[in-house]
């Protein structure tokens, strides 16, 4: 059984080292634990410091893409060295490495796919307020997309099997913490929180600029997915808004003629009614077109889940 911890830095040399040597090398269960550090474009001493530390595996990118792109190349690199179980973790030394073996256990009990730190259901030493404001945010519009009663949808220290792993197809360019969620409820893989503890950062985060930002693009992330998840509910609820506006305005012109017998002088109300009924109808049937495609797309997931497995045998 292999275990690799990958950790996703960018500038991160102040703090890289106490991450990594913080790691346990033997957990019950493990028969190997290995440490790999996706060096995200940094311009500092990141690299040198994890070789000091005793990375296992580094991986570079030429230029900073941002954290769901080196998330993905990271389980990429994971697959691809044999890892059975993939623990992400960030290099702020924000999380406790000496609870990966928590964080495993359910996973190594069969008991999940995925675990997930909870660090509202543990200990935070300190979080901003603007950040814990973005973090309940982000986990309220993630738990009613997602159907999950997740507590942290943002946390970054989690847990996947191999199998799992396989699963994910990340599309995002920002955050993959919530996409992440989404898809495992899609594809019904078992999800289990544990409390988890978070220490006060020191500096800022390089992720979340400002609580509005933040939330606007995890927010643009989340709905993008549920509608690629579920685009009948979607879609159906638009056309359903048109198609009830549209009965409201309708009505004036109906008791307009049943009381006169002409339509004068509510005619840009029928007007307004025949545009609105033909929009929501369009909508709906838009909603048909991207509910086909959905299980085209569930199709197509399906295939490049089992290519990557063969791929990685």
């Amino acid at each position: 059984m292999k275990l690799i911890v990958m950790i996703p830095a960018y500038n991160e040399e102040k703090t890289i080292q106490k991450v990594i040597k913080e790691i346990p090398r033997k957990i019950e269960g493990i028969d190997k634990v290995e440490v790999l550090v996706i060096n995200d474009g940094s311009t500092d001493s990141t690299v040198k410091a994890s070789l000091e530390a005793g990375a296992d595996h580094i991986v570079s990118q030429k230029e900073n893409r941002g954290l769901a792109l080196t998330f993905r190349k990271g389980l990429e690199v994971c697959l691809e060295k044999g890892a059975d179980i993939i623990v992400n973790t960030d290099a702020d030394f924000q999380y406790n490495q000496n609870q990966i073996p928590d964080l495993i256990a359910p996973i190594l009990q069969g008991k999940a796919d995925i675990v997930l730190g909870s660090r509202f259901r543990g200990h935070i030493e300190y979080m901003p307020p603007q950040k814990r404001i973005g973090n309940i945010l982000a986990t309220r519009v993630t738990r009613m997309a997602s159907g999950y009663p997740v507590t942290d949808a943002q946390t970054g220290f989690r847990a996947f099997t191999r199998d799992a792993a396989l699963r994910m197809n990340i599309l995002a360019d920002y955050t993959y913490v919530q996409e992440t969620i989404m898809q495992a409820v899609n594809h019904n893989l078992t999800l289990v929180e544990i409390p988890i503890e978070f220490r006060k950062r020191d500096g800022h985060s390089r992720l979340m600029s400002g609580v509005f930002h933040y939330a606007q693009r995890a927010t643009a992330v989340i709905l993008r997915t549920y509608r690629d998840y579920e685009p009948m509910k979607v879609f159906a609820s638009i056309g359903f808004v048109f198609l009830v506006v549209a009965a409201l305005s309708g009505a004036t012109v109906l008791v307009q003629f049943v009381r006169t017998g002409v339509v004068t002088p509510n005619v840009p109300y029928a007007i307004l009614t025949t545009m609105l009924c033909l929009t929501g109808l369009q909508i709906l049937v838009f909603g048909l077109i991207a509910d086909m495609l959905k299980y085209q797309r569930i199709r197509e997931e399906e295939i490049l889940y089992r290519l990557k497995k063969i791929e990685m045998e």
